[in-house]
């Protein structure tokens, strides 16, 4: 397993009702190991980037109704 580690910037991640949605999404990501707050608009996850890509977790995201990308 490869540990890899992007830092997430999130539009619309102003609410906790909000964060806690984005970081079950994806958790629920599968390769993704975790995923916590860093900061206002921003969440750092911990993957496997031999099974998920920051796009396929950018997507998921955008499947919610989130605008994010690389921070």
């Amino acid at each position: 397993m490869r540990g890899d580690r992007a830092l997430l910037s999130i539009r619309g991640l102003d609410n906790e009702p909000a964060r806690a949605k984005v970081l079950a999404a994806l958790r629920a990501v599968p390769g993704v190991v975790g995923a916590a707050s860093a900061g206002e608009g921003q969440v750092m996850v911990d993957y496997d980037g031999g099974e998920v890509t920051v796009m396929d977790m950018i997507r998921a995201l955008r499947r919610l109704g989130f605008v994010a990308g690389m921070g």
